[in-house]
């Protein structure tokens, strides 16, 4: 896919859906959290091989007499958790198809998970969902976008997402940090001014200069170049006390509101302790809105009719909230 999806216009009420590696998990949370959430199924579209995700439905006995399928094609039958080269096309078309399908009718995408040695064996190469749709978004000038972790109780943001640790910390510059925290800044729904809480890079955010010098020559600079832009961040915060205080059930009882993580693993580690089911996975800064599950494809579990769908459907009504 070579076009651009180009700025976003004005768009209904409606969701596209996609259903993932279809060796995984994913077509059978779509059905689950649909048939759970029916007041959602006449707004949602759902991106799929129709054949597959039909016989899914036969097999767990979910009615689908309503659901609204665009069929991407495909070979219709997959070896439950077997990445394969047919699933990672079918489950490619499915997200072109969905993004595209963005640029004029929906207000907001939805993604159930991939797999991405899937994606790589049908030729796709992408780290993940984020770098791809930003790319599918526009192809020769992709927006500046970052990951959001949220549950009812903790909102991290990543500065950066699937690199190797050492990349990710050889990527950290005071720019590309800046640019982080403005997102971060705009991710908080109903807030005017969130609180915005840097989470550093060292132990003991690098106690004086002992541990790194990252903190001072980095992210320290960041951090007050965003608060002269009257953002309310404040850090550079040892990670291993920083969640703890931007945890809460209600913003009052939370110190901050959204802590923005230097590197993957930092800010998946306390939101999957808070709970993989609740969790929800936002991109920032498409041109429409994208939501997703904080789980992958769960191919231990393919195919036995056991995956939760809570996740997805919270993904689902944050992006059909988003869309009011």
């Amino acid at each position: 896919m070579s076009a651009s999806i180009g700025p976003r216009p004005s768009r209904p009420h409606s969701i596209a859906l996609t259903a993932g590696d279809p060796a995984g998990v994913g077509p059978e949370i779509t059905l689950k959290a649909l048939h759970a959430q029916p007041q959602l199924r006449p707004f949602t579209r759902v991106f799929a091989d129709a054949k597959h995700l039909y016989q899914e439905a036969h097999r767990l006995a979910i009615p689908v007499d309503d659901l609204i399928v665009e069929d991407v094609g495909g070979p219709g039958h997959y070896t439950p958790g077997l990445p394969s080269r047919e699933a990672g096309e079918t489950a490619y078309r499915a997200i072109a198809a969905a993004a595209t399908f963005c640029a004029t009718q929906a207000a907001s995408l939805v993604t159930a998970p991939v797999s991405k040695s899937a994606l790589a064996l049908a030729g796709h190469t992408w780290p993940g969902h984020t770098e791809l749709l930003a790319h599918l978004s526009n192809p020769t000038s992709p927006p500046d976008v970052r990951m959001m972790l949220a549950t009812p109780s903790l909102r991290v943001v990543l500065h950066s997402t699937h690199l190797a640790l050492s990349e990710a910390i050889a990527a950290i510059s005071a720019e590309s940090l800046l640019r982080t925290i403005r997102i971060a800044n705009t991710s908080c729904p109903g807030l005017k001014r969130p609180r915005v809480a840097v989470a550093a890079l060292n132990p003991h955010a690098s106690e004086g200069g002992l541990f790194g010098h990252e903190e001072a020559e980095i992210i320290t600079p960041a951090i007050n170049t965003a608060q002269l832009e009257g953002i309310d961040a404040s850090g550079p915060w040892p990670a291993d006390t920083i969640f703890m205080q931007a945890s809460g059930e209600t913003q009052q009882s939370r110190r901050f509101d959204v802590v923005v993580c230097q590197y993957h693993d930092q800010g998946l580690i306390p939101i999957k302790l808070h709970g993989v089911d609740e969790g929800v996975n936002v991109t920032l800064g498409l041109p429409f809105f994208r939501s997703s599950v904080d789980h992958g494809t769960a191919f231990d579990i393919a195919g036995r009719g056991v995956a939760s769908s809570r996740s997805l459907e919270h993904a689902l009504l944050l992006a059909f909230a988003q869309a009011q």
